[in-house]
């Protein structure tokens, strides 16, 4: 049921925004809005993850380590199947290996991004 639940207000809130919008057109941003939130939170806990695992004792920046950014993929990648795992158990939810592929796609943007952001650090 949580389509309905998040459906009950984004959908509202896309007709206030758009009101020549069809059910179908409203139905297809909110299933978007909903995938994009994913990619977003699993790619701010991916994020996390790399940083809990690479935190230096000192102030001192390391450089970027692939083992690092690899272990925190992995385990965003786990957090993923055992949430989709969970939703099987859930009446009103069902799991998708989509939606983990989906998820995990999300933590290599993070990632990714975060590998760049330093990378442009490093030229300045």
């Amino acid at each position: 049921m949580s389509l309905e639940h998040t459906a009950g207000i984004i959908g509202p809130f896309v007709h206030w925004l758009f009101p020549q919008l069809s059910d179908d057109a409203v139905h297809a941003v909110v299933f978007t809005v909903r995938k994009c939130a994913h990619l977003t939170e699993y790619a701010v806990l991916a994020c996390l993850l790399w940083r809990a695992l690479r935190k230096p004792p000192e102030q001192n920046a390391r450089s970027w380590q692939r083992s690092e950014a690899g272990l925190a993929l992995v385990l965003a990648a786990l957090f993923a199947a055992s949430d989709e795992i969970h939703q099987t158990f859930v009446p009103s939810r069902q799991g998708s290996v989509a939606d983990v592929l989906l998820d995990t796609l999300g933590a290599a943007i993070g990632l990714l991004c975060l590998w760049a952001i330093g990378r442009l650090r490093k030229r300045w």
